[in-house]
């Protein structure tokens, strides 16, 4: 049916008006005879609107004859009438024949660049990287060898474990996959220690399996033995074993900030103002002036690119530029206003840091006067589970 429609707006159809009390059996008639007919509006009850094909107008006709209903024609459209109505505009068809010519070099192009990565993941600068490995707007598509731009990329970054780029249209879509770092793997035959994977104070080790290294009480660092992956015997001597065991420790997580007596704070007023220019490749029509009426403001560009079909973009784009109003006010805090502002950041900075907040054990405020502010150190104590398995290489 769709495509039905299409033909009929290359070679012309007609909008038409049916009045008659045989309005059921015209259109009937219409579908036995396998007459395309689409777009049917009624109004009231004794007439209808619809579209028909020009080539099928006879034979419509004669069937709202038969049917004893009147038919007039409302509209007409299609490319035949389009060209009927500017024959005699020589500067139009010689426009339409160089937007022709145009899109047909226009597609032997790369005009957009749709990045998607996984789960959303943001890998930081791929876009740049991605143009400096071969793929860049208005290149030309048989100039871009996607097996060569993706072995650059893998050989480049070690945050990606798997990319894929695909040419469609004048639109190159890059599907990125980024890598995680995972701690290696030790089976349960291989023997291994178990090392501190952070500072803190030993407040509990019990060993399953292995010697332990340190004590309750004992401050370690990143590295530090906790339990050894050996047993010593009597009469066996020593025998290397997969080290199990459980230790907890009180570690510490702190941030620092200084907090200013004297600020400025921006606030957006709610007025905004947008400004719109044109941009071809890298050349740009501006259709307002540059400056903003605004004296202070925060700006945001919004880039929209025309394309014809999903996949076949232009290279020619909206930019939509927003500027928010900004209100700046001076403000001055008194020592103990500081330092409540201050600690309330670091509070959350290190909350979100936290998995269990219900083990944090103790909360350290440290504050030093400046001249020009107070500096804030908040530390928090927790308890954790620490350790990590470390292979033992002989």
């Amino acid at each position: 049916m769709i495509i039905k429609i299409l033909l009929n707006y290359i070679f012309g159809y007609i909008r038409i008006s049916i009045e008659g009390y045989y309005i059921e059996r015209f259109i009937n008639i219409c579908r036995k005879n396998k007459l395309t007919i689409w777009n049917l509006k009624r109004d009231k009850n004794v007439k209808l609107e619809l579209n028909i094909g020009i080539r099928d107008l006879k034979k419509v006709a004669k069937i709202a004859k038969q049917t004893q209903c009147k038919l007039k024609i409302i509209k007409r459209r299609g490319i035949p009438f389009i060209f009927n109505k500017y024959k005699k505009r020589k500067i139009f068809f010689f426009f339409l024949i160089f937007i022709v010519i145009l899109l047909g070099i226009s597609s032997n192009f790369v005009w957009n660049i749709d990045i998607i990565e996984e789960n959303q993941e943001t890998i930081e600068n791929i876009r740049q990287d991605i143009q400096e490995c071969g793929l860049a707007v208005g290149k030309m598509k048989s100039k871009i060898n996607t097996k060569e731009v993706i072995n650059k990329i893998r050989l480049q970054r070690d945050d990606i474990a798997w990319i894929g780029i695909e040419l469609k249209g004048t639109n190159a879509i890059v599907r990125i996959v980024k890598s995680t770092s995972k701690p290696e793997i030790i089976n349960e035959e291989d023997y291994c220690s178990i090392v501190s994977d952070k500072q803190g104070i030993i407040t509990k080790i019990n060993a399953q399996n292995g010697t332990i290294a340190a004590k309750v009480g004992d401050t370690v660092n990143v590295g530090t033995p906790l339990i050894n992956g050996w047993m010593e015997g009597k009469y066996t001597g020593i025998r290397y074993v997969h080290a199990r065991g459980e230790i907890e420790a009180k570690v510490w997580y702190s941030e620092n900030k200084l907090i200013p007596y004297n600020t400025t704070e921006r606030t957006e007023t709610g007025n905004i103002e947008n400004k719109y220019r044109i941009k071809i490749n890298n050349f740009e029509i501006n259709f307002s002036k540059r400056l903003s009426k605004f004296k202070i403001y925060d700006t945001i560009d919004t880039e929209n690119k025309f394309k014809i079909f999903s996949d076949f973009y232009l290279p020619i784009s909206l930019v939509k530029t927003t500027n928010k109003e900004i209100v700046e006010e001076n403000k001055k805090y008194t020592q103990k206003e500081a330092k409540d502002i201050g600690i309330k950041e670091l509070e959350e900075k290190l909350e979100s840091q936290i998995q269990d907040k219900e083990k944090i054990v103790n909360k350290i405020i440290n504050t030093y006067e400046k001249e020009d502010g107070i500096e804030i150190n908040l530390i928090y104590e927790v308890l954790e589970n620490i350790g990590t398995n470390e292979k033992i290489v002989f």
